[in-house]
């Protein structure tokens, strides 16, 4: 069995559809602790869109954080969560898309967008 196909096997069944639910959301303004259906903060729109997939998560990042599965970054895929830490709590998320962008909403004064992570500093987890 390829390595790829042990990834496929262990992504979560929630993924693929919460990043097509994130991506549908582009262009969604950024508002702190909104959670939709048409404003959004990070952990908001990650809420929205696995709870549209299926798959209910806790309503901050630090609490998606810690309740979901923790991956190395070689076992990411499309559907996985991106934390970005913040002292000692994760202070942003975001839904990796592959290639390594994610689908997010940044923070204030920025619309949900796709980009290239930014930083090494990152923890990746699924929402099995």
């Amino acid at each position: 069995m390829t390595s790829q196909a042990t990834q496929a096997q262990a992504a979560s069944p929630y993924g693929a559809k919460a990043v097509e639910i994130a991506a549908s959301k582009q262009g969604a303004p950024y508002a702190y602790g909104a959670t939709g259906p048409e404003i959004f903060d990070c952990s908001g729109l990650t809420l929205y869109a696995f709870r549209g997939a299926g798959r209910t998560l806790p309503r901050t990042a630090e609490q998606q954080y810690e309740s979901t599965q923790r991956i190395s970054r070689t076992q990411r895929t499309r559907g996985d969560l991106v934390f970005f830490p913040s002292g000692a709590t994760m202070g942003h998320v975001g839904i990796y898309a592959g290639d390594d962008r994610i689908w997010h909403a940044p923070r204030p004064g920025t619309r949900v967008r796709l980009e290239r992570i930014w930083s090494g500093d990152v923890r990746y987890t699924r929402a099995n």
